[in-house]
């Protein structure tokens, strides 16, 4: 590797490791921003992360046009990422942020599940035996019970890794079309506000001002996220690099602690272990193959 290929892998692996710190962020703005109804913070999140992301083109002159056929994949891709953002926001609300944190990225591990699915790609015995292992950690995290109350959201927060990760294949599926990314973004903030505003309108609830300030901070630090990771694969394979998006997890168990006084039970801590250590193998295998 030159050292222009180095220097352009290291931004990759710096971009990647500040969206997951933008989107450990959102999640606990999300927490903070109190009783406010998940589906109206769902809104504003997108609101905000929508403005960010157009005056980032505008700023950048790149005019908003869709490639020839692209559009299904866009209503796709934003239909799926929204309803995994509502159930993650759900998770976030009832869970600890850290244990929603690392069942929203199941996500990559759902993707290879719906690559070969929707994308015809090939997947071999260990990417398979990787999908087992990721959701024998889950179980470890969500801890089955008869408890109503915290079952619901753990099955929220697994199905949001679902929709996250038909998003990002079909976020992949734009790429191999030549779509450009920040289209893809503020396309999906716009569709997805558009989605919820029907729900603000008709079930408004009022918001007090450290409210509406945590709900603007979601949106920018959801933006930021959203544009760093592209900036991300932009730099370096995403193959090569997402391992280093699991750095959330260390984000938002601190932020957790520090903010919300929350601390993993020991199942957790091994669920973590296992969806990272897979996630972990997984790149060096992927690698290793290359």
């Amino acid at each position: 590797m030159d050292e222009k290929k180095k220097s352009e892998y290291r931004l990759g692996i710096l971009f990647i490791i500040i969206s997951a710190f933008c989107f450990a962020l959102m999640n606990l703005f999300i927490r903070l921003s109190g009783d406010v109804p998940t589906l109206q913070k769902c809104f504003f999140r997108n609101f905000f992360a929508l403005v960010v992301s157009l005056v980032t083109l505008m700023r950048t002159k790149t005019k908003f046009r869709i490639g020839k056929g692209n559009t299904k994949y866009l209503v796709f891709r934003s239909v799926s990422g929204g309803l995994g953002m509502v159930c993650n926001f759900y998770a976030v609300d009832h869970m600890a942020i850290s244990d929603a944190s690392i069942l929203n990225k199941l996500s990559p591990f759902f993707a290879i599940v719906f690559s070969y699915f929707a994308l015809k790609e090939k997947v071999n015995l260990f990417e398979w035996m990787s999908v087992v292992m990721a959701f024998i950690g889950a179980l470890f995290v969500v801890k089955p019970s008869f408890q109503f109350a915290e079952v619901v959201p753990a099955v929220a927060g697994v199905l949001g890794g679902l929709g996250a990760g038909l998003a990002y294949t079909f976020v992949r599926k734009l790429g191999m079309r030549g779509e450009n990314s920040m289209i893809i973004v503020a396309f999906f903030s716009g569709f997805t506000s558009l989605m919820l505003l029907p729900n603000l309108i008709f079930n408004y609830s009022s918001m007090t001002g450290i409210q509406w300030m945590y709900l603007v901070l979601t949106g920018i630090a959801a933006a930021g996220g959203q544009i760093f990771i592209t900036k991300a694969y932009a730099k370096a394979p995403a193959k090569e690099i997402s391992v280093y998006d699991f750095s959330i997890v260390l984000f938002a168990a601190v932020f957790g602690f520090m903010f919300l006084e929350q601390i993993p039970d020991y199942l957790s801590f091994i669920g973590y272990f296992i969806i990272i250590g897979t996630a972990v193998v997984k790149w060096i295998y992927m690698n290793k193959k290359k």
